[in-house]
């Protein structure tokens, strides 16, 4: 397989981006991206102060039905949001329905103002870490099992049914930063995400997840790893940068910034240590010029990114 790329559906306002891009707007990009990107992920908020925000799933679900040459995923899901059974029967019907495109992502959640405005509790951390933990178990179950009967410290099942079973089921991705979340990727994930994250900070995390994959007796090739973040991209750096917003050098919040060449050098440091999904969010969107630069100028070059890969990929999960 190829390095593969994704697209984020806006679906929530952000600096000085004050409306939503419309249907048009975004079936229009997911239009031209299809047979060139593999994938279209959206992102799972309910609240950002006064800003516009679109239901993760819902989005995704919509989008899914009207692009069928894509994928489609959460990155990712706040598994404190839905009961994770019940999320095991959306993410089995959302399967069955696209006819096998659904990627689940998941993750521990860190928005504490969502959580209060919309009665959530907001427990510890690690409190979290632990409930993501039972509720990936209690999701692969119910997707495998005739049967699921779960008791843990924060959920439980009895007798769960979720028929149809999706065949083949969803991969799961967990969006991991922190020791705790990394050994769990490492764990019980197909594939491993992180967004906005730096080079060195990867770096870093890449060796915790192989050491936690050699404990365990896991082949960390089996585990997919992808990165999700902005992209500017256009002929000359200049204009990159002014789509950008501006040159930052913020290693804590990085983004692929520059012309096709300086993109892909970026990008190859990174699939060196194994990333193989790059997932986009396009700086300037509505309008195209990042997409298309990337589209025309990057998308053909794929194949050379992908020698640097250090182990190859068997499958297309």
């Amino acid at each position: 397989m190829t390095i593969q790329l994704g697209f984020v559906i806006p679906v929530e306002t952000s600096g000085a981006v004050r409306r939503l891009p419309s249907v048009e707007e975004i079936d229009s990009a997911l239009a031209l991206i299809a047979g060139h990107f593999d994938s279209a992920w959206t992102v799972d908020h309910l609240q950002f102060d006064d800003a516009d925000v679109l239901e993760g799933f819902t989005a995704l679900t919509w989008y899914a039905a009207r692009h069928p040459r894509l994928r489609f995923g959460n990155a990712v899901l706040c598994q404190s949001f839905r009961n994770p059974a019940h999320l095991a029967k959306m993410g089995a019907t959302a399967q069955i329905l696209s006819g096998g495109r659904l990627i689940l992502g998941l993750g521990a959640c860190w928005h504490e103002e969502e959580f209060a405005a919309y009665g959530y509790e907001f427990p510890p951390a690690g409190v979290r870490v632990d409930q993501l933990r039972e509720a990936v178990q209690i999701i692969r179950s119910l997707w495998q099992q005739e049967t699921t009967t779960f008791r843990g410290q924060h959920y439980h099942v009895t007798e769960a049914r979720c028929l149809p079973r999706p065949e083949p089921a969803p991969p799961i991705m967990i969006g991991a930063f922190k020791p705790r979340m990394l050994q769990l990727a490492a764990e019980q994930a197909d594939w491993w995400n992180v967004s906005s994250t730096g080079l060195a900070d990867y770096r870093a995390m890449v060796a915790t997840v192989n050491e936690h994959c050699a404990t365990i007796g896991r082949d960390p090739a089996s585990l997919r790893r992808s990165w999700i973040g902005a992209c500017a991209c256009a002929s000359s750096e200049v204009e990159a940068i002014d789509l950008a917003g501006g040159a930052d050098d913020d290693e804590e919040d990085f983004s692929f910034v520059g012309t096709p060449d300086q993109v892909l050098e970026q990008m190859s440091d990174f699939v060196r240590l194994g990333v193989d999904t790059f997932i986009f969010d396009c700086a300037g969107f509505p309008d195209q010029t990042t997409l298309q630069t990337i589209l025309d100028r990057i998308t053909p070059r794929l194949p050379e990114l992908t020698e640097l890969l250090p182990y190859e990929r068997t499958e297309s999960t």
